[in-house]
């Protein structure tokens, strides 16, 4: 697998996916050069277990990856919940395996800020500047606009200035270095860097977490055939079995993969019909 360029693939059809290469995306939970370094050993088991070549596709935003995997540019993708909430019907997204982490198919938002702060509440967060992730993101921005909504406010009153990251670790690094005053994360990505660079989280701290949210999963396109999707189902769900795939799942803080249930995913789709979800960007930060 080559990680070090985007792949740029034409739409294929049905008659031809069995020899083409499987295109696999990651969506921008964390940035494409951790992403890349995190995944690089997933992607090479998938592709021995199908005999497949694997080709990694990486697009900046969720919204991208959705387009693609709707046309059929993108075969399997690991994606987040909001997106997958909001694009199973318009895109027709089939789900194939579900993450179990520490024992657990769900995971929270967690609004973070400076260790050094004296913040303690999202009320003290107000004239102050946040950082959403994504604009499709549920952890990321989805969440955040839920508490801000009970509190009677909406981002561009409430914050003196909002950004978007694009992925969960710039804003991690975001907070830590002072670069806003606070952000809403993935938790399972807070936790990664937690166990794997303690030192950065230890710059920021948990001052709310959210009701617990179906776990990120992995997806296909509609275009690729129903055996094929049941191959790559097999090669996952049966991963923590095999001592190499196990040792894999260890360290990307996987315990196995799961059979995944749509209606996990129903209260994100109920906290996204109470919201308009177009972005209002004022600045976007650049990968760290």
């Amino acid at each position: 697998v080559d990680f070090s360029v985007t792949v740029d693939v034409s739409r294929p059809t049905p008659s031809d996916l069995g020899e083409a290469p499987l295109k696999v995306a990651v969506a921008a939970m964390i940035s494409p050069r951790e992403t890349a370094a995190a995944y690089r050993e997933l992607l090479d088991y998938l592709g021995r277990k199908l005999q497949k070549e694997v080709q990694l596709v990486q697009r900046r935003t969720y919204g991208e990856i959705n387009e693609l995997l709707g046309v059929g540019h993108i075969d399997i993708a690991f994606i987040c919940s909001g997106p997958y909430a909001a694009g199973k019907d318009r895109h027709g997204l089939q789900l194939v395996a579900t993450p179990e982490v520490n024992g657990n198919h769900f995971y929270q938002s967690y609004l973070i800020v400076n260790a050094s702060s004296s913040f303690r509440t999202l009320d003290d967060l107000r004239h102050r500047t946040f950082a959403f992730t994504d604009p499709d993101s549920n952890t990321g921005r989805l969440v955040p606009l839920h508490w801000l909504r009970a509190l009677g406010e909406q981002p561009d009153t409430f914050f003196e200035q909002v950004v978007y990251t694009y992925s969960h670790d710039n804003s991690i690094m975001a907070v830590a270095r002072g670069l806003v005053d606070a952000a809403a994360v993935d938790s399972l990505i807070w936790e990664y860097y937690a166990r794997t660079t303690p030192s950065l989280t230890a710059l920021t701290k948990v001052i709310r977490k959210s009701d617990p949210y179906g776990i990120p999963p992995v997806v296909a396109s509609s275009f690729v055939p129903a055996d094929t999707r049941e191959k790559i189902r097999g090669a996952l769900l049966s991963m923590h079995e095999d001592p190499v795939g196990h040792k894999i799942l260890r360290e990307l803080m996987i315990d196995r993969f799961i059979e995944p249930r749509d209606e996990w995913y129903n209260s994100i789709r109920k906290l996204r019909a109470d919201f308009d979800l177009s972005p209002t960007v004022s600045h976007v930060f650049a990968e760290p």
